[in-house]
């Protein structure tokens, strides 16, 4: 009876201090230090596995995918050597292209590379909605750009790493045109990180009080569903100039 009373109580301690054990951390910097950017592309190591992430891109097909508004995926899009590209020349926003399935609380891993003059993004919380012509109409926005040779005059708010339109990049760690750099974009709840080649360059709180001032007196003053959803697809968007995107993978909370 008396080693039966220990092994009740030494099960009922185990399960206390299992039930007081901190959940895994959602930090953005040690989320980003989760991915081995050392991998094959495209893949998943087994700690990354253990880890909780999952590919959104294989590399050799467009599964998961679809153009934004479109039944399946639009040939202004291709993949080469492993990575997503647009094909478009035009210089003018042509289709975007966006998950299969929406996401709420995530952190999202991509490595990306620009040519000269490239504008793109990575967009989240977006509605499909024939209403809406583009993702950016609803969905927060990643910007990715090489403003150093974009010809037109950009305010602080649309250059390389911030929340476009509304918050400006805190640093600028973007590598050379043609080299790959790695983001992170992190959304727990009401809080948004967002992270270029390990520095954390936005950080903001969604509804609150900067955030909502800052929504109705600029651009997004003139769309009224622009961040109102917590939940949405993820974009990544053609600007009619090229982007490459390889190694998606997301860890849902």
């Amino acid at each position: 009876m008396k080693n039966r009373i220990i092994t009740f109580f030494l099960s009922l301690g185990t399960l206390i201090m299992l039930s007081f054990t901190p959940s895994e951390t959602k930090d953005p910097l040690t989320l980003y230090a989760q991915i081995d950017r050392s991998s094959d592309s495209n893949t998943l190591t087994s700690a990354e596995k253990k880890k909780g992430w999952n590919l959104l891109f294989d590399g050799k097909t467009t599964s998961g995918w679809h153009g934004f508004n479109y039944k399946g995926f639009p040939d202004c899009w291709v993949i080469e050597e492993g990575a997503f590209t647009t094909t478009t020349k035009s210089g003018h926003e042509d289709q975007d292209i966006i998950t299969n399935k929406k996401y709420r609380n995530f952190a999202l891993s991509v490595d990306f590379k620009l040519k000269k003059g490239t504008n793109s993004g990575i967009i989240f919380q977006a509605v499909e909605d024939p209403k809406y012509k583009f993702p950016y109409e609803t969905g927060p926005e990643f910007q990715i750009i090489d403003q150093d040779n974009w010809p037109d005059p950009l305010e602080n708010w649309q250059i390389c790493g911030a929340n476009y339109a509304m918050y400006p990049p805190k640093s600028l760690p973007s590598k050379a045109i043609g080299e790959w750099n790695s983001l992170l974009l992190v959304v727990n709840g009401n809080h948004v990180s967002q992270i270029i080649n390990g520095v954390v360059v936005v950080e903001y709180v969604k509804y609150s009080d900067e955030w909502t001032k800052l929504r109705n007196s600029g651009k997004w003053k003139d769309f009224p569903d622009y961040g109102k959803w917590e939940e949405g697809y993820i974009s990544l968007q053609n600007h009619g100039t090229q982007i490459w995107c390889k190694n998606i993978k997301i860890k849902e909370f």
